[in-house]
């Protein structure tokens, strides 16, 4: 893709999600001055609902918080990502400070970057956590600079985040030797995406690699890594390019089943289709912490999957998780008829399809396509 389709696509994303974008200022005692913040809430956010959030914290949000909501509105409204709360953290007046760092241990320093990495675990995150809807599942976002100080909450005994998007950074002193330690003993899923270019700075793109070679020997299956290389490509333009691919290995899990996973990893299974996709919702519960609605997509799939495998056990599991799932739509009928099927009643399949024209139409089930199903069987009958 070059810059320039790069850059439309980047004001498209901003038109979609600017007016769903909060600004408040919180009044921060460790920073001792006040910060501001941009929020964008997901599409049809009900803040008396009951759905939680993953949360996704952007540092540097003066300007990488919107190519960030595009891409969140855009793949969460496709099914590839959840819906989700992003906050950008505005630093252009306090950068340096912000992501200062002690030259003889590395770590945040006592002049601002203590007190600025204090201020997101100990205000910025309790005062989204009172104020929204956020689950326990979050991921952190930096450039350059601020790339390198969101690995500095992996070292706390409990991380706040469990992804972590680091675009070209800017390594401190000893950080690529210290993450490649403390994430070859992490006990809990940990998301880690990095990236830089070929026309990255050259000094960045030099340590970056090494960084890439400490990270990809790391053998912990508790540890989720990806790095992209891109090709023409600068510092700025890469972010571009990584923000969908980092969304693709963060929610690799939550995305709806494709081909490939259907033909590798559903038909090889052990189980049946129905027991590979209950596994497939109890993992992203247990990765995301939140549960997810089985989608219409993943019922075709184990229903494609079942008749293959002439499987009428999964397809009758299907037609009752299709009937909890979805009692309102056509779906709950187009499943159970197409299990009565399987199972030798047209009877009872014409029935099913019958109830279901008084139903809510889904995305891949309509009125016709159930007259055309009823006519069938008559026509066998």
């Amino acid at each position: 893709m070059n810059k320039t389709i790069l850059f439309i696509l980047c004001g498209l994303f901003f038109q979609i999600a600017s007016s769903q974008v909060i600004y408040e200022t919180i009044e921060s005692s460790k920073l001792g001055e006040s910060r501001e913040i941009k929020i964008q809430l997901p599409r049809n956010y009900d803040p008396e609902g009951d759905i939680l959030y993953p949360l996704v914290v952007v540092l540097d949000g003066d300007y990488l918080f919107e190519p960030m909501i595009g891409n969140a509105d855009y793949h969460s409204y496709w099914g590839d990502m959840p819906r989700s709360i992003v906050v950008g953290v505005n630093q252009a007046k306090s950068r340096d400070s912000d992501l200062s760092y002690s030259d003889e241990f590395g770590f945040p320093s006592d002049d601002g970057g203590a007190q600025f990495f204090e201020f997101i675990g100990q205000e910025l995150i309790p005062y989204i956590n009172d104020n929204y809807l956020t689950s326990d599942f979050r991921i952190m976002v930096g450039h350059d600079q601020s790339a390198n100080f969101i690995n500095y909450w992996l070292f706390k005994d409990k991380p706040l985040f469990r992804g972590y998007i680091a675009f070209s950074p800017d390594l401190a002193p000893d950080m690529a030797t210290r993450l490649q330690e403390k994430l070859s003993t992490t006990t809990e899923d940990t998301f880690y995406y990095l990236a830089t270019a070929d026309n990255d700075v050259k000094s960045l793109r030099e340590d970056i690699l090494e960084f890439n070679t400490a990270l990809a020997g790391i053998e912990n299956d508790k540890l989720h890594y990806r790095f992209d290389d891109f090709t023409d490509a600068d510092h700025y333009s890469l972010v571009g390019l990584g923000i969908p691919k980092a969304i693709n290995e963060i929610f690799g899990l939550y995305k709806p089943i494709n081909r490939k996973e259907y033909k590798e990893k559903m038909l090889t299974y052990e189980g049946s289709p129905y027991d590979y996709l209950m596994k497939k919702y109890e993992d992203i519960e247990f990765f995301y912490g939140f549960e997810k609605k089985v989608v219409e997509n993943d019922l075709r799939a184990v229903l494609a999957a079942a008749k293959k495998k002439n499987d009428v056990e999964a397809l009758k599991n299907l037609s009752k998780l299709a009937r909890k799932e979805y009692p309102e739509s056509m779906i709950s009928a187009y499943y159970a008829g197409q299990y009565h099927d399987m199972n030798g009643n047209t009877k009872k399949a014409l029935q099913s399809y019958q109830s279901g024209l008084l139903l809510e139409e889904s995305e891949f089930i309509s009125k016709d396509m159930l007259l055309d199903l009823i006519y069938d069987i008559q026509d066998q009958n």
